[in-house]
């Protein structure tokens, strides 16, 4: 279980608190969803689970332990918005070995097969796939990791309908041996898949039901 406790992050240069007070259960196997507007602290929330920026306050606790900036990045992978920006290796193959240089073909072949990129060679530039491979090459690289928990930012921005439904299909099957926190500002394709919500505004999370948010959008968009 991961809990965030009364968690805020108000740099000095700041006149307010980026976030405020968060308080958050995500249980393991299940998907939460954090929807917000541009500035509203999503990216700056994943940053601290991901143990790239301090808290000012609170504490982060995976199993009621507790965790550091250090061992955060070991508890947690994150896929950063528009991932492809951040490939470094030549091919997949490189990119997935990256700092395993150990690793088997069969390990980098079954992260490759949770993706459903398993079909591809192994010398495939990344540069050379569709925006949505390459967003499953990036959850790839992070599985090879073996996290506890998968944070990721705006899976699906600037990807066409057909793609953004196969990356959302994709991660509706991953929760089943993952955890996942996703954040977005355009929540319609995440909330059927969502075990847990919220809204994130000016830095306050606020939990909401799923089915419900989800109905509110549809009845929005038929009047």
């Amino acid at each position: 279980m991961l809990h965030l406790r009364n968690l805020t992050y108000h740099p000095t240069a700041c006149p307010t608190a980026i976030l405020k007070s968060i308080n958050l259960e995500l249980a393991p196997q299940q998907l939460g969803l954090i929807i917000g507007p541009s500035g509203s602290g999503k990216s700056t929330l994943l940053e601290i689970l991901s143990g790239l920026a301090e808290p000012t306050s609170g504490a982060a606790l995976w199993r009621e332990q507790p965790l550091s900036s250090e061992q955060l990045q070991q508890l947690a992978g994150i896929v950063f918005q528009f991932p492809e920006r951040h490939f470094c290796g030549a091919t997949i193959l490189e990119e997935l070995r990256l700092g395993h240089p150990e690793l088997g073909t069969q390990r980098v072949h079954k992260a490759l097969q949770e993706v459903g990129l398993d079909h591809l060679s192994f010398s495939t530039s990344p540069n050379a796939l569709s925006g949505g491979q390459q967003r499953r090459l990036a959850l790839a690289v992070q599985l090879i990791r073996q996290p506890n928990v998968l944070l990721l930012d705006e899976p699906t921005a600037g990807l066409d309908w057909s793609m953004r439904r196969q990356l959302v299909n994709l991660l509706g099957k991953l929760k089943k041996d993952w955890t996942l926190l996703v954040v977005t500002h355009d929540a319609g394709d995440m909330l059927p898949i969502a075990d847990s919500c919220w809204t994130l505004n000016h830095g306050i999370l606020e939990s909401v039901d799923p089915k419900i948010l989800e109905k509110k959008i549809k009845e929005s968009v038929v009047s």
